[in-house]
């Protein structure tokens, strides 16, 4: 089992252990993807992500 998340109504993060909330919606990976040192294409992701503006840096501030 894995510990998997959905988005609730207020924006938080709901922690279960299913795969599908109540509602039948599909839950999401908690955990982080697999990291490799020898990742050949690493620059080549954080360009496009700069280019397109969707870099953790340049998100707009969520307010709280």
């Amino acid at each position: 089992m894995h510990l998997m998340y959905s988005i609730g109504t207020d924006g938080k993060r709901i922690y279960t252990l299913k795969k599908q909330t109540e509602t039948g919606a599909m839950t999401m990976s908690a955990h982080p993807a697999r990291f490799s040192p020898d990742d050949k294409y690493a620059r080549h992701r954080a360009t496009i992500k700069k280019r397109f503006g969707i870099l953790p840096t340049q998100r707009p501030v969520k307010p709280m």
